[in-house]
């Protein structure tokens, strides 16, 4: 619960890492509380500082519903796609699995902006990190690692890409964290997942920008998933 809270703090106090690219109505703690109660499933009790907070599955399930009705509205349409993550150590088989299948039905699955590179700052100094796909699926990589980000910047230099070519603007993003947010900003369908620490997409999702955004722990092992990816498929 502390863990949520200082989070939800932080994007309560505009923290442009946990506002995950968007630019989000103002909200108060009490709002962000009572939006992730109902969104998510977390304790809906203010005064609730300690202890384990929770996700409750039937709202991870019919999340789930809603993603999948959109991504078989993909495959119908045949639509152009990003896909992207910021927990490429746990989420990245989903994505996998849904390029794939998308890909089987005819979308195509854009891959702009590789090798794009910036430097950020880490516990260890300032670094370089340069996108990087693998099957499709955008992720930040460092040297031979790939790592973990909120940051929107990536997602937004793959649009300024996309932007010079019309013909190429994807129709839907499948991502997490600020790579969806980005995209979710620029007016693009998408559809993602995060945490019960992160409320920026669920406060997203709420004012209209993000499509759907699925409730669950965003980086168990990655075998977990393997039963929610072949529910949403």
């Amino acid at each position: 619960r502390q863990s949520n809270l200082r989070n939800y703090r932080k994007l309560v106090a505009r923290d442009p890492y946990y506002l995950f690219g968007m630019e989000l109505k103002e909200w108060t703690l009490g709002e962000i509380v009572s939006l992730m109660a109902e969104r998510c499933g977390v304790n809906s009790d203010p005064g609730f500082f300690y202890g384990d907070d929770t996700i409750d599955p039937d709202r991870t399930i019919d999340a789930l519903e809603a993603m999948a009705a959109r991504l078989a509205l993909a495959a119908r349409r045949q639509e152009r796609i990003v896909l992207a993550t910021g927990h490429p150590t746990g989420l990245l088989p989903i994505y996998l699995a849904a390029g794939r299948a998308l890909r089987a039905r005819g979308c195509t699955v854009l891959t702009p902006a590789i090798g794009w590179s910036y430097e950020v700052t880490t516990p260890v100094g300032a670094r370089r990190r340069q996108i990087r796909y693998v099957d499709g699926v955008a992720m930040l990589s460092g040297g031979g690692s790939l790592h973990h980000t909120h940051d929107a910047a990536p997602m937004r230099a793959i649009l300024a890409e996309l932007a010079d070519k019309p013909e190429n603007w994807p129709h839907l993003a499948i991502a997490d964290h600020g790579w969806a947010g980005a995209a979710g900003e620029a007016g693009i369908d998408t559809v993602g997942f995060a945490d019960s620490n992160d409320p920026a997409l669920f406060a997203g999702e709420a004012e209209g920008k993000i499509t759907v955004c699925v409730p669950l722990d965003d980086n168990v092992l990655p075998h977990h998933y393997a039963p929610l990816t072949n529910y949403l498929l």
